[in-house]
C-alpha cells in the first residue's frame, strides 16, 4: 500500500504493509523509531519550490483539489509505473478527486487516520539527515504563509468589499444630492429659470460651469450638453431672466462647487461598475435575480453571504423594515410585508394590490439563491452557466406576476365589483358591400310594446300614490280630531278670557246701538217741531 503524506519539504509517498494496514493496533507500529522504520519506507518525494507554491499546492489539497504538481507526481510514481497498490490519503474529497482523473484506488477512512497519525510523530526519523529544529521551522513559516494568504483571499473578504461599496455609493449619492441642491440655490438667484429647464443634476452643474454668467448663454455652445429644444430654451430664458447679477468671484466659487459634483458623480458610475463586477463574480443567481444593488444592500444588511443564506425567507422579506415590525408588534398593527425587496423591479412593475403576495414570493427565491451561491465554489461561480437558477426563478416569477394580473382583472375585489377593469373595444361588423345591415324598422313592434308597459306602469304608479294620499288625507283628519280634543280640555283658561271679551263687544255694540237710537229719535222730534212752527205760520 502507498500512503500519500505532506510536509513543509513537499509531498512524500511511503510504502506501507498492507496485511498490517487491516489491523486495528496500526499504532503500535509506531511507537519506536525503530519499528516506524521497519514499518514503512520512503519510496518518492516530490520537493516544493518556493514558499508560493507551497502554500498554493497545500492550500488546494485542503480544499480537496487535485492540483497540477500532486497530479504531475502521482502520475510519474504511480500511473506510468503501472503499481496497482492502493494509495492512502487524509481527506475524502481529495481521494475522490484522484480516483476520478487518475483511476487510482485510494483510501481514506479512520485507519487511515492512525497511519497518518503515527507517520507524523516519526517524520524526523523516516525522513533520514533531517534535523527536527529545521522540520519545526519550516513548519512554523508555512503555517504563517499559509494563514496569511487564506485570510488575503477569503470569500468574506470578498463580501467586506462588496459591504464598503455599497454603503459608499449611498453617502455619494447624498453628497451629490445636497451639492446640487446648494449650485441651484445659489446659481439660482443669477439664473433662476434654468432650473425648470434642465432637471438633471450632472447636467445642470456642466451648464453651469460651461455657461458661466447668462449674458454667454448667446455665444455659448451647449449642443454636447442639452439636446436642441432644451438648449433653446435655456438661451431665450437667458435673455428674459428675473435673477439678480453676480460678480466672476463667486462664479469662481460656483465653478468649483460644479467640478466637485461632475468628480464624485463620475466616480460614482465607476463605483457601480465596480460592484456590477463584484457581485457577478461572488453571487451571480442573487443578482439575476433581484440585481446588483439590491443583492448588495441585502448583503450587508446581512453582514455577509453566509449570514444571508442562513436567513429563512420571512426573515429576508422584512430585511430592512426592522423598525416597523416592532412598531406594529407593539401596537398590534399588520405587520409590514416588504423591506429592501420593494425597491427590487420584480416587485415595483407588480399591481399594488398584489405586492405583498410578489415580496413573499421573491423573498423564497431570494433566500434559495444566496444559499446557491454561498455554496458554490470559484470555478461554479466564474461558468457563463453560473446564474442560471437565478434566471430561471426571475422567468418563473414574471410569468407569475402576469397570472396573477390576469386572475385579478376577471375576479375583482368586493369593493371593486361595479368597476370594469379591462377597457374591451366596442365590437363593429366589418365586411363587404354584401354584407347584411341591421334593419330598424323593424322595432316599430318592439317600440309600441315597450310604450304600452311604459303606460302600464305609469297607471299603476298615479293609482297608487292617489290611494296613498287619500289615506294619508283621512290619517290627517283623525290626527286633527285628537288634537283638536285635547286642546278644547287644556285652553279651558283660553276659552274663559274669550267669551268676556265678546260680552265686552256685545255690551259695547248695544251701546252705541241705543245711542244711535236716542240721537235718530232726537232729530224726529225737532223735525217734528219745525213742521208745526211753519203750519203755524202759514196759518196766520
Amino acid at each position: 500500500m502507498l500512503v500519500l503524506f505532506e510536509t513543509p519539504l513537499g509531498f512524500c509517498l511511503f510504502k506501507f504493509n498492507e496485511g498490517k494496514f487491516s489491523s486495528t493496533d496500526i499504532w503500535k507500529e509506531f511507537e519506536t523509531p525503530e519499528r516506524a522504520n521497519a514499518a514503512i519506507k520512503l519510496k518518492a518525494i516530490h520537493r516544493f519550490g518556493s514558499t508560493a507554491d507551497a502554500v498554493e499546492d497545500i492550500t488546494a489539497m485542503q480544499e480537496g483539489k487535485l492540483s497540477k504538481a500532486l497530479q504531475d507526481f502521482l502520475t510519474d510514481e504511480v500511473v506510468k509505473r503501472g503499481k496497482k497498490d492502493k494509495l492512502a490519503v487524509i481527506d475524502k474529497t481529495l481521494a475522490s478527486s484522484i480516483h476520478k482523473k487518475l483511476g487510482i484506488d485510494v483510501v481514506s477512512d479512520s485507519t487511515s487516520l492512525d497511519l497518518f497519525r503515527g507517520i507524523r510523530g516519526q517524520l524526523a526519523t523516516l525522513l533520514d539527515g533531517l534535523n527536527p529544529q529545521d522540520m519545526a521551522t519550516m513548519n512554523l513559516g508555512l503555517s504563517h504563509s499559509l494563514s496569511r494568504f487564506k485570510l488575503k483571499f477569503s470569500p468574506d473578504k470578498i463580501d467586506t468589499m462588496v459591504i464598503q461599496a455599497v454603503a459608499l455609493i449611498d453617502d455619494l449619492d447624498k453628497e451629490i444630492n445636497v451639492y446640487s441642491m446648494r449650485i441651484k440655490e445659489w446659481y439660482g438667484w443669477h439664473f433662476p429659470e434654468m432650473g425648470k429647464i434642465v432637471v438633471d443634476n450632472l447636467a445642470y452643474a456642466k451648464v453651469v460651469k460651461t455657461l458661466g454668467i447668462r449674458t454667454n448663454a448667446a455665444i455659448t455652445s451647449l449642443a454636447d450638453i442639452l439636446p436642441e429644444d432644451l438648449e433653446a430654451a435655456v438661451k431665450a430664458s437667458s435673455e428674459i431672466s428675473m435673477g439678480s447679477e453676480i460678480s466672476e468671484g463667486d462664479m469662481e466659487h460656483i465653478r468649483h462647487l460644479c467640478d466637485q459634483v461632475i468628480s464624485i458623480t463620475e466616480y460614482r458610475s465607476q463605483l457601480g461598475e465596480y460592484l456590477q463586477n463584484r457581485m457577478h463574480a461572488i453571487a451571480p443567481n442573487l443578482t439575476a435575480l433581484v440585481g446588483e444593488f439590491i443583492g448588495a444592500r441585502l448583503i450587508s444588511h446581512a453582514g455577509s453571504l453566509n449570514n444571508l443564506a442562513k436567513q429563512p425567507a420571512s426573515t429576508v422579506q422584512i430585511f430592512g423594515a426592522e423598525k416597523a415590525l416592532f412598531r406594529a408588534l407593539k401596537a398590534k398593527h399588520n405587520t409590514p410585508k416588504y423591506g429592501l425587496l420593494y425597491h427590487a423591479s420584480l416587485v415595483s412593475q407588480t399591481p399594488p394590490k398584489l405586492k405583498g403576495k410578489m415580496s413573499r414570493m421573491l423573498a423564497t427565491k431570494t433566500s434559495l439563491s444566496a444559499r446557491v451561491d454561498a455554496i458554490a465554489d470559484v470555478n461554479t461561480k466564474s461558468d457563463d452557466q453560473a446564474p442560471s437558477i437565478g434566471v430561471a426563478y426571475r422567468a418563473k416569477l414574471e410569468s407569475r406576476i402576469r397570472a396573477l394580473s390576469y386572475r385579478s382583472d376577471l375576479n375583482p375585489a368586493p369593493g371593486q365589483r361595479g368597476r370594469v377593469s379591462r377597457n374591451h373595444p366596442k365590437f363593429e361588423m366589418s365586411g363587404g358591400p354584401a354584407t347584411a345591415k341591421y334593419n330598424t324598422a323593424a322595432d316599430s313592434a318592439a317600440e309600441e310594446v315597450k310604450a304600452d308597459r311604459l303606460k302600464r306602469k305609469e297607471e299603476n304608479r298615479a293609482a297608487k300614490e292617489a290611494k296613498k294620499g287619500k289615506k294619508a288625507r283621512k290619517e290627517d283628519s283623525n290626527d286633527d280630531q285628537g288634537e283638536r280634543m285635547e286642546v278644547d280640555g287644556a285652553d279651558n283658561n283660553e276659552d274663559e278670557d274669550e267669551e268676556k271679551e265678546k260680552e265686552r263687544k256685545r255690551l259695547r255694540k248695544l251701546e252705541k246701538r241705543a245711542a244711535k237710537e236716542a240721537a235718530r229719535a232726537l232729530k224726529a222730534q225737532t223735525e217734528d217741531g219745525d213742521g208745526e212752527a211753519k203750519k203755524k205760520k202759514k196759518s196766520d
